[in-house]
């Protein structure tokens, strides 16, 4: 049997550069916008400081007639050749290059910054294409590695080659081998291709093309696999958030009063508010428009955006917890969502849609394929019902071995709506947690996933035997704590959960061994076998 060899390097290791537009596009069209801005709104001070006069007609006649046209024109001139040379020279000395162990960036004039990603601490990659950058055929790329503040970037890469890109660091970064050698992605040059480099109509089909195709490329996953949400049923969901309820009763209370012919001056102030609170609904519309989620050869894709296009992959294995949940206006049309905490998270770039949030609104079927996806043990036939169970149920599941361990009675002292709902399971290589009542919550964590475990007592639960366990993970939305347990039953949770989480680490950690072996024999390096941080 042939075994498989490393795929080349992107750029065959070279430094190479961004996409000629990214001075434009960081900078450049809001200097721009300054400049006229600052032009028109200080025309007198700019006739008083060159003619020495108030304003006495057009700017360029007076500076004509005094003589002064001249030294004006020179100075604009300086100016601009100042500033194209300054990004020029950005753009020039801003340079990155993919290695067989890390991605490196190098940026700055006079002050130099130097930041690498190492492939074995990549939790994930995201791909955010502005409304700007898609008009030149540029999009950004985002690493996330495992540590605070330790994301590389990469703004701007020509659109047409970042999805490659993305796919040749997630290949590196796994240790997969592809049977057969992958192309350079780049050009030998160092500017990322040169398609576009082939006449204006080209070049405006293109762009036409790549704003009206599909965010997810159908060749990329298969059709069952894929997640969408409906234009109407994000609608809705914003519709019956409690936000919207909100706002909805505080224009009731401006009406009445309004109607009542009291002084209504401070509903002026409210008209900011009221500015803001549309635009975060524009905002999440448009953002969370041709959202989708599926399974590619990379790992877990997600990707939404209707004028700002953004999408993340997620590698196997970085996902640390899972939140299901239900608010209460959703309950009457069978609506869930799912957020996760994930290690080293990469931002979307696009501000109000987080790169945790997995599914912003679906039916059940919906979260039975996320689920599968996210983390397919839970999708076999012996934890469909606990699933089930975890999501609608309340008290225990009759005709099944396994099953949620409820709260005790003695809960409802504290919990006295949803302490029937309390309850957790193991179920294959994962923990469930199961709580909430009018908010319905369903939290899975792997335990390969788990750093710690705490049980923590209070002096009301103390004094009704009760205590939370908590799992530790890395910092999210997700919280894996469940409260108003039996104390007793608490302490046998902790030793199953404790032999679980060490059971499926060691796994984990004798098939990172096997595969680093087996990279040796293929003749590559891996200086850092260790696992990667914050997966423990």
């Amino acid at each position: 049997m042939t075994e498989p060899v490393t795929p080349p390097l992107p750029g065959g290791g070279d430094w190479l550069r961004l996409h000629p537009a990214t001075p434009l596009l960081k900078g450049g069209i809001a200097l721009i916008a300054v400049i006229g801005f600052v032009l028109a709104n200080v025309r007198e001070r700019l006739l008083e400081m060159f003619v020495g006069g108030p304003d006495s007609g057009d700017l360029f006649d007076e500076l004509n007639r005094r003589g002064h046209l001249g030294w004006a024109i020179a100075i604009v001139v300086a100016g601009l050749v100042l500033g194209v040379v300054a990004f020029y020279l950005s753009w020039r000395m801003h340079t990155y290059r993919i290695n067989d162990e890390a991605v490196e960036v190098r940026s700055g004039i006079l002050f130099r910054t130097h930041r690498q990603a190492r492939l074995d601490r990549i939790q994930g990659i995201a791909i955010t294409r502005p409304f700007i950058a898609r008009l030149f055929g540029a999009a950004r790329l985002e690493l996330s590695v495992a540590g605070q503040d330790a994301k590389v970037q990469l703004a701007y890469l020509r659109g047409s080659d970042v999805d490659r890109l993305r796919h040749d660091i997630l290949l590196l970064a796994s240790a997969r081998r592809a049977e057969e050698g992958v192309a350079p992605l780049v050009a030998p040059n160092g500017v990322a291709g040169s398609a576009d480099a082939v006449g204006p109509d080209s070049i405006i089909g293109r762009r036409v093309t790549e704003f009206l195709a599909p965010e997810l490329d159908p060749q990329e996953a298969s059709a069952e696999s894929v997640v969408r949400i409906s234009p109407l049923r994000l609608a809705g969901s914003l519709l019956a958030s409690g936000g919207t309820l909100f706002v909805l009763v505080i224009a009731i209370v401006l009406i009445i009063i309004a109607a009542s012919g009291r002084e209504v001056g401070f509903v002026f102030l409210l008209v900011p508010a009221f500015i803001g609170g549309a635009g975060y609904y524009v905002r999440k519309v448009t953002r969370s428009l041709r959202f989708s989620i599926a399974a590619t050869p990379d790992g877990v894709r997600v990707g939404y955006g209707l004028l700002t296009t953004s999408n993340d992959t997620l590698p196997p294995g970085r996902i640390h917890a899972i939140e299901v949940y239900q608010p209460l206006l959703w309950r009457p049309f069978d609506w869930w969502a799912i957020r996760i905490n994930r290690a080293g998270h990469a931002s979307s770039g696009s501000g109000s849609q987080p790169a945790t949030t997995m599914l912003p609104v679906g039916t059940r079927a919906d979260v039975d394929k996320v689920l599968g996806l996210l983390l397919p043990g839970l999708a076999s036939a012996d934890t469909r019902h606990l699933i089930v169970a975890g999501m609608v149920s309340s008290g225990p599941t009759p005709g099944f071995a396994v099953d949620f361990v409820p709260a005790p009675r003695r809960g409802r002292w504290l919990r006295p709506f949803s302490w029937r709902r309390t309850g957790y399971a193991l179920a294959g290589d994962a923990v469930l947690l199961r709580k909430g009542l009018v908010w319905r919550q369903l939290v899975a964590v792997p335990a390969a996933r788990i750093q710690s475990l705490r049980i923590e007592q209070g002096p009301l639960s103390r004094a009704l035997d009760l205590c939370t366990l908590a799992l530790d993970t890395v910092a999210g939305p997700v919280s894996a704590t469940l409260s108003v347990l039996d104390r007793a039953g608490s302490i046998t949770a902790f030793d199953a959960i404790s032999r679980a989480a060490t059971a499926a680490g060691a796994l984990e950690d004798g098939s990172r061994g096997s595969h680093a072996a087996a990279r040796g024999r293929v003749g590559s390096s891996d200086p850092h076998p260790q696992p990667p941080e914050g997966e423990r």
